[in-house]
């Protein structure tokens, strides 16, 4: 498979950017789209050129480090899925790709495809947590947990803050995962104690990062790797009000 990339490059975010256009070759179908920028990379660090930056971890589609926007999609085509899981294969009926990092006032770029995503460390680290003293761990069975909450706990802290919500919407919304951070603590017993305080104090940190309010695009939940449910977003209003 024969495909012409054309990769945002930047060398920081004071620079302007600009889209550097690749052509590579004998492309194998299984090759993912990380793969393939490692593949581009050894090719430009033998011809002495600098190599593409981009985020990664995991490979597994665990960590959510791989941000790419690919073709306008965050993550790729494909729905419920990472970067580091799209292969080549998804991409068989095109020969163009537009590769770009998230686009978001929030999210600089340290270089090339790799943003800075600490603005979601510090919403974290004004309310997403429970306060509890420190010490031997309890028992497991010592706090009763309803099945249905603990299910819906579960499900929103699938959430793992890659950050795909905030480049697919049109207001670069963070919303979606703070509403995935409040609702996942507050359908549990140990973290209902602290909620309204807990969601003002992350909503209130959304906004001062310079993230947009949430507008009812809906774009956000279907962008989401993990499929997060926007059920998160009105329990967030919910508790807020």
């Amino acid at each position: 498979m024969n495909f012409t990339l054309h990769v945002w490059r930047q060398e920081k975010s004071s620079n302007k950017g600009e889209f550097k256009t690749y052509e590579v070759s004998n492309i194998d179908a299984d090759t993912s789209i990380l793969e393939l920028l490692d593949e581009l990379n050894i090719e430009l660090i033998e011809k002495g050129e600098d190599a593409i930056v981009f985020d990664h971890d995991c490979r597994e589609g665990i960590c959510g480090s791989c941000a790419l926007v690919i073709n306008g999609h965050p993550h790729g085509k494909r729905k419920a899925t990472t970067t580091c899981q799209t292969y080549m294969r998804d991409y068989a009926d095109q020969r163009e790709l537009w590769i770009e990092p998230w686009r978001a006032e929030s999210f600089p770029v340290i270089k090339d495809l790799s943003v800075d995503r600490s603005a979601f460390d510090r919403i974290i680290q004004s309310g997403g947590y429970i306060s509890v003293h420190t010490g031997s761990a309890p028992d497991a069975n010592s706090i009763l947990v309803e099945k249905n909450n603990s299910d819906q706990a579960f499900d929103a802290a699938n959430c793992i803050g890659c950050g795909a919500c905030v480049a697919v919407c049109p207001n670069s919304s963070a919303t979606l995962f703070v509403g995935a951070k409040v609702a996942h603590l507050d359908w549990l017993p140990q973290g209902n104690i602290e909620s309204k305080e807990r969601a003002k104090n992350m909503s209130q940190t959304m906004i001062n990062e310079g993230f947009g309010m949430c507008s009812n695009q809906r774009f956000c939940s279907k962008a989401c790797p993990k499929e997060i449910s926007l059920k998160v977003i009105q329990k967030l209003n919910k508790i807020v009000r």
